[in-house]
């Protein structure tokens, strides 16, 4: 086929606090994401979704079960693209989808490293995290920590899906006192602090791209819009405090994102936490597509402030 791209759209909040990602999808494609995205888009529709739900019967993995079979058809999506020779556009949906993603490309004989651009690193577990959410595990979920839940771990070929050397996590705000902050560090995972991001988008990015080129032939991108500053960017299902520095500017992401989009060996793409609820401005979904399909043209962009 002739488009570089092939979309995918996970409407879920299966792994969410609340309802309203599952809009997502939908509201990305009336934004114009499609049409922006350079080299052509070949849309492979949805998906079946779910809407999130309260979940009595596992508080600690709440609605567990649509999450794995959300990543199971996640992953079912991926390899149909991957098979048609393009490169996966994943939009939901929760951070839970990118464990289907990489199932996807282990499902079709392709282990990509990873890029984790989230304002955290999703590394908690039912047995460190109360709320329940599995947004919140995702990474978890693919590395196997002890702790997680074997029906979404299990989704692809092998358990686990990544190695902490397939793995960098870019952008997030942790303290240097936090429970996930402490296991980037003992596990030995490459992580970007957002503070660093923000002194020079471009030399953070090219230190990233390194660490992830040099794990493996080819990486996908997941990016949560949570790693935006909610008063720059308010689009996240969970807001920032508001206070700066917090998150990203969207400048300084779409600079990353054009760093890591330009390199030979950029495999794919997944944007998740989408609530289009949040957006206070009609014009803001069409803008955030527009800065973002041009990060991903695979030229670079300044991170104008």
């Amino acid at each position: 086929m002739d488009e570089r791209w092939g979309l995918l759209g996970v409407p879920s909040s299966a792994g969410a606090h609340t309802p309203g990602l599952e809009k997502g999808p939908a509201a990305l494609r009336a934004a114009g994401l499609a049409s922006l995205l350079a080299g052509g888009v070949l849309d492979h529709g949805d998906v079946p979704g779910f809407r999130w739900r309260a979940d009595l019967s596992r508080p600690t993995a709440k609605n567990v079960d649509a999450v794995a079979r959300v990543a199971s058809d996640t992953a079912a999506g991926v390899e149909r693209i991957l098979a048609a020779g393009q490169l996966p556009f994943v939009i939901g949906g929760d951070c839970s989808i990118t464990v289907g993603v990489v199932a996807g490309f282990a499902r079709a004989g392709v282990g990509p490293a990873l890029l984790y651009v989230d304002g955290g690193p999703d590394l908690y577990t039912p047995l460190t995290r109360v709320n329940g959410n599995l947004d919140s595990m995702g990474l978890a979920h693919l590395l196997a920590i002890p702790g997680h839940v074997p029906a979404v771990a299990g989704v692809g070929p092998v358990v686990p899906l990544l190695a902490v050397s397939d793995v960098v996590c870019y952008g997030h705000s942790l303290p240097a006192v936090d429970h996930e902050r402490g296991l980037l560090d003992r596990l030995g995972i490459t992580h970007v602090h957002a503070d660093d991001v923000r002194a020079d988008p471009v030399r953070a990015a090219s230190r990233a791209r390194a660490a992830i080129e040099s794990a493996g032939p080819r990486f996908v991108v997941h990016c949560d819009v949570d790693v935006l500053s909610f008063n720059d960017t308010p689009l996240a299902d969970v807001p920032d405090s508001g206070d700066e520095p917090i998150g990203l500017r969207l400048t300084e992401l779409a600079a990353s994102l054009s760093v890591f989009a330009s390199s030979p060996r950029f495999a794919g793409f997944v944007l998740t936490e989408v609530n289009p609820d949040h957006a206070p401005e009609p014009d803001l979904l069409p803008r955030f597509s527009a800065t973002l399909a041009k990060s991903l043209s695979g030229s670079e962009v300044s991170p104008a402030r």
